[in-house]
């Protein structure tokens, strides 16, 4: 069981690691809102010597010009809530609580046929790390609660 507490630890590290990215973000988007944001992603264009024209560039501006200020609190609201639920994934799993056990499973796994997807169409190494370090951890956690199932049923 000791091996099987510092893998949880480890997952519940990752999960916290994802939720302070997350509520960064969220800041950031908050702290944007109001800003306009066609003009903040062509001086940060500009600023990084790149060409408006030219094909990434250009698709940052529009995008960015077409986020209104109710879309830029949107999605600063869900990084929040993302962020949340991320901590009290992390919290569980710290805790070895068996419910948040299975939704680490599950919150996993429903992602691996949108990274399965992108590793196939639009492979990049960043994809593929992602994607192996997601089989890891929804395989971890499947040993984890499968073999104290099984552990139980032979106790029992």
């Amino acid at each position: 069981m000791l091996n099987q507490n510092k893998g949880l630890k480890a997952i519940a590290l990752l999960e916290a690691l994802k939720g302070t990215v997350s509520l960064c973000v969220g800041f950031g988007l908050h702290h944007l809102a109001g800003e306009n944001l066609g003009k903040l992603a062509e001086s940060i264009v500009n600023h990084l010597h790149l060409n408006p024209a030219s094909h990434f560039p250009s698709i940052l501006i529009t995008a960015a010009r077409s986020f209104s200020d109710k879309n830029v609190s949107i999605l600063a609201f869900v990084a929040f809530v993302y962020a949340a639920v991320r901590f009290i994934e992390a919290y569980g799993l710290w805790r070895e609580l068996v419910w948040i056990e299975w939704f680490a499973l599950a919150s996993g796994a429903i992602y691996l046929p949108f990274e399965i997807y992108e590793v196939i169409f639009n492979t990049s190494i960043v994809g593929v790390c992602l994607f192996l370090l997601n089989v890891l951890v929804v395989s971890y956690m499947a040993y984890i609660l499968f073999s104290k199932k099984k552990l139980k049923k032979h106790l029992n």
